[in-house]
């Protein structure tokens, strides 16, 4: 027994000499934090989405404090009002933040579509995605298994009764966290403000698309000639529309009503003769 109690003292005054030498390490070697760093880090959305190219708020935080060359306008969610703080406090200059919201290109359910085969794996489109690019017979098409929904950060996807992403606008914050994941490129960020967008992916030749889908982009090019602007040209079978051009010029997007099948999509019914 007092083998033990000598033991168990020598043990607490081992521990007590190393926590007095833990303590005055810490005093010693202790690098002070600009406080600037957690006013700045405060002001950020905390979405941790790296969209600024830094792991997380905090390093963005740190990296445009004390490295003059990162720019004060980076974090994407926090838009125009965040850079504006971020600039002010720092005294660098901010460019223009567009803002810019989540758009599903794709219009056939998961649950819905023609399938090569039947997937029974994990539920996440980035492990369904190394078979032939998913179960779907589109294989640019949305697999439908949530991976966009599970990586948001701010809780703007949720998936529908058929499988397909929907964005709410009112949350989503342009980060592109969804975009990054997804692997079929199925999400896309578009301006908020964009007139009209092309809700297919797909780059098959356009009598195949309308063998798996009712509202294939064929590549047809009606749109093109139908636009007086030039603001949309076919790229790879698909029509890409130049959201700028058609935001400054356009009143009356009659590209969309021309489309035969129904693929471009208006996006803001009040853009249409609004003149």
């Amino acid at each position: 027994m007092e083998i033990f109690i000598k033991m168990v003292a020598l043990m607490g005054v081992i521990g007590l000499v190393f926590g007095v030498l833990l303590a005055f390490a810490n005093k010693k070697f202790a690098i002070e934090m600009n406080p600037l760093i957690h006013t700045i880090e405060e002001i950020l959305p905390k979405g941790q989405c790296g969209a600024c190219g830094f792991p997380g708020c905090q390093a963005y935080a740190e990296a445009v404090v004390l490295d003059k060359d990162v720019a004060p306008d980076l974090c994407i969610p926090g838009k125009a009002e965040v850079a504006r703080k971020v600039a002010e406090l720092t005294g660098k200059q901010a460019d223009v933040v567009e803002s810019r919201v989540a758009k599903v290109r794709c219009s056939q359910p998961a649950g819905k579509s023609k399938l090569k085969y039947d997937y029974s794996g994990i539920k996440d489109c980035l492990a369904a995605s190394l078979l032939q690019q998913g179960p779907k017979a589109c294989k640019y098409g949305c697999i439908g298994l949530g991976t966009c929904e599970r990586h948001c950060p701010f809780d703007a996807i949720k998936l529908n009764e058929d499988g397909l992403p929907i964005v709410d606008e009112k949350k989503c914050t342009g980060c592109g966290k969804c975009e990054e994941v997804c692997p079929n490129h199925v999400m896309a960020m578009i301006p908020i403000g964009a007139h009209v967008e092309n809700i297919c992916s797909s780059h098959d030749p356009g009598a195949v698309k309308r063998k798996y889908c009712a509202q294939p982009c064929i590549g047809c090019g009606i749109c093109k000639k139908a636009c007086p602007h030039g603001a949309i040209e076919i790229a790879n079978g698909l029509a890409v529309i130049d959201k700028h051009i058609c935001m400054e010029k356009c009143d009356d997007p009659v590209c969309v009503d021309k489309c035969p099948t129904k693929s471009l999509q208006l996006l803001r019914e009040e853009v249409r003769n609004k003149s």
